[in-house]
């Protein structure tokens, strides 16, 4: 995809082969509440507790923490709920009310009350005279009975208030109702990926062996646009094949009008009128089916190459009323909104952007779709985009990571540079992300560039695959 000094360039490769909704893709079964007296509606604090640096009290029915000055780290003045059990791969989300006297950013976390202190979830928010509501989903990395959940106040000169209300953490109990998660036994492998075709059609090449093992056993995701012919049947066979498995299937929206603007992936919806029809059909297809979808990579960093604020506007519409059709017609998936990648787009501009799209209305938001980019690069800017998403409109959003090319981190290049390596692959609840995902095909081109100067876009290459494999 993009260097970060460039305005316009090439998006991903395109595979030639086949309420305000926080968690929507959580249906309404019941859910079991974990926390203990968080509405404070009585006089008592128990069972909550307070650190060497804060003093807490129940005040017009909301809990009341003075948190002391002079401390150097958040943890040194904190408040927490401890004895909660998690339980692994498990679906859960945090919400509470809270504001502070002063502005001050505060940490959040659900994590292990002991040493190593394990976080699966572990957020920063800014909390200033206007109480809002925050919200965050997250799965669970741990297995424990004693996990806890702390406000984080420390790290400021002086002294201020906060005041926290209504603190809910909430799962299922394993049927199902904690999102798609927990409704499958592991990720579906696409067994009709570009690296399983050539396999089988190369069985005695030396290569095949590896590219096997190393990718497209590891392959989840599979791209739909145009060359996917009617969306729904091909949706649906997909959908259904993984629900047969028992396993989750990772799809991708790829038919944005105007797609890479016109670039090496170039193409798309013919119309708007078009794509509505067609990201229509693809919700309705995976129907109460458990999903995973990534919407449109680029389209929302690339509004800027648009040629005119009408066209701008249209494609503000497009992905917002993809992000209803995936909160209305598909309950149990949990769709992604692209936001591109690490150096791409100012955080805050994106922030704002996902707001205008309609990140509300879908689970979370993904980054690094077909780049190179660390994980750890995507999580530092995932914190910075929820800062602002935090201080704009009092929510934050999980986000999910394309790993399948990031091994060696990125070069500046993105259009098949030379020395890229496949990354960790497909997993939940790491280096900060919900989860980690093989969203590009490892050997498909980028386009005419780079390593593969002759080769279109989306035609799988060995000889690069290889490349991938040993970093070279």
């Amino acid at each position: 995809m993009f260097a970060a000094a460039l305005a316009t360039a090439c998006g991903p490769s395109e595979p030639q082969v086949p309420t305000d909704a926080e968690s929507p893709g959580v249906s309404t079964a019941a859910l079991t509440e974990l926390v203990l007296n968080g509405s404070f509606s009585g006089s008592t604090v128990a069972p909550w507790w307070s650190g060497a640096n804060t003093q807490s009290r129940v005040e017009n029915g909301r809990l009341r923490v003075d948190v002391a000055g002079g401390t150097a780290n958040p943890w040194d003045a904190l408040i927490g709920q401890s004895g909660i059990p998690l339980v692994n791969g498990r679906a859960y989300t945090l919400s509470f009310t809270a504001s502070a006297s002063v502005s001050t950013t505060a940490r959040v976390t659900v994590q292990l009350e002991s040493a190593p202190y394990t976080a699966p979830l572990d957020r920063q928010v800014t909390l200033d005279g206007t109480s809002r509501r925050f919200t965050f989903p997250f799965t669970s990395t741990v297995a424990t009975s004693s996990g806890q959940v702390t406000f984080q106040l420390g790290g400021r000169a002086a002294g201020f208030s906060a005041f926290i209300d209504d603190v809910s953490l909430t799962t299922d109990d394993g049927g199902g109702s904690g999102g798609p998660l927990a409704m499958t036994s592991g990720f579906y492998i696409d067994p009709n990926s570009n690296p399983a075709n050539w396999v089988r059609a190369n069985s005695g090449d030396p290569r095949a062996a590896r590219i096997q093992s190393s990718i497209a056993n590891n392959l989840a995701a599979r791209w739909f646009a145009a060359w996917s012919g009617d969306i729904t049947t091909a949706v649906s066979s997909f959908v259904a094949a993984a629900d047969a498995a028992d396993k989750l299937p990772v799809l991708v929206a790829y038919n944005i009008p105007g797609r890479d603007c016109g670039s090496h992936s170039g193409g798309g919806a013919g119309s708007p009128e078009a794509y509505r029809t067609w990201i229509s059909a693809f919700a309705s297809a995976i129907g109460n089916r458990p999903a995973v979808v990534i919407i449109e990579p680029d389209a929302v960093a690339q509004l800027d190459c648009l040629a005119n604020d009408s066209e701008r506007q249209t494609r503000i519409s497009l992905i917002r009323y993809a992000t209803e059709q995936f909160r209305d017609r598909a309950p149990n998936t949990w769709a992604y909104l692209d936001a591109g990648n690490a150096m791409w787009i100012n955080a805050d501009t994106m922030a704002q952007r996902l707001e205008n799209m309609g990140v509300r209305n879908v689970r979370g938001f993904a980054l690094n779709v077909s780049n190179f980019y660390t994980t750890a690069q995507s999580a530092t800017y995932a914190g910075s985009v929820n800062a602002s998403l935090s201080s704009r409109y009092g929510y934050t959003k999980p986000f999910v990571v394309d790993t399948s090319r990031n091994g060696n981190g990125s070069n500046g290049e993105w259009c098949n540079p030379a020395g890229r390596k496949i990354g960790a692959t497909n997993q939940v609840g790491a280096g900060g992300a919900e989860m980690l995902l093989w969203v590009k095909v490892p050997g498909d081109s980028d386009g005419q560039c780079g390593v593969a100067p002759n080769t279109p876009a989306g035609t799988f290459m060995p000889d690069v695959a290889i490349r991938m494999i040993d970093g070279l």
